[in-house]
Formats: structure tokens, sequence, C-alpha cells
């Protein structure tokens, strides 16, 4: 069966730095969309990030030049490198997969992680 975990997340001051990672498995993750969502408390959950089979990459305005999604498909791996760090992304932050591998800026993600909690102080 599909299994997300996530780690690597924690409280860290403004401008700082955190790496998420998330390991995959149970299903041919080289050919399925990964991304990246997150949702603050009162607030719906936010598509931050994608990345396609071919390692082609989209990012939320709110997080563009700021964060980075990346891959390791030898080791079924998910990646997001946020640096810059504000309050407003303070929030609970998810691994989710889409196993046809199309269209992943906007796929209908179905498979989720348990989620790594990212707090960000002022």
């Amino acid at each position: 069966q599909v299994q997300l975990v996530e780690s690597g997340g924690g409280s860290v001051q403004a401008g700082g730095s955190l790496r998420l990672s998330c390991a995959a498995s149970g299903y041919t993750y080289s050919s399925a969309c990964m991304a990246w969502f997150r949702q603050a408390p009162g607030r719906e959950r936010e598509r931050v990030a994608t990345i396609d089979v071919g390692g082609g990459t989209y990012h939320a305005d709110s997080v563009k030049r700021r964060f980075s999604i990346s891959r390791d498909n030898a080791n079924n791996m998910l990646y997001l490198q946020m640096n810059s760090l504000k309050p407003e992304d303070t929030a609970m932050y998810y691994c989710t997969t889409e196993l046809s591998g199309d269209f992943c800026r906007y796929a209908p993600y179905d498979y989720w992680g348990q989620g790594t909690q990212v707090t960000v102080s002022s």
C-alpha cells in the first residue's frame, strides 16, 4: 500500500531554513506526481509545490524563489528546501502523490502523509 512519511519540520526564527523530507513506498515512485501541500489553522489546504516525472516543477507564488521542491527517484525520496522562512509559512506540511503521473500541477492528489509541523517565529 502507498505510504508517505514526512520528516524535517520544526521551529525556526524568521529568515531561517528547513529541509523537509518524504519517504515514499508501496508504488512506482518514479512514474508518479509528487507534491507538497500545507495547511495553517483556520485556512484551506494550499498547494505549495509540485514535481512531475521528468523533474519539471511548479511553486506557488507565495513561496517562489524561497522554496525548492526536488525528488530522488533512486531512493524514493521527496524534498522541500525552505529558505528565508516567514511567520506566514507556519503550517502543517504534507507530502502527497498522484499515481497517474499526468498534469501534476493540477492533479487531484489522493494519497497523503501524516504531515510535519513547521513553525516560524518573528
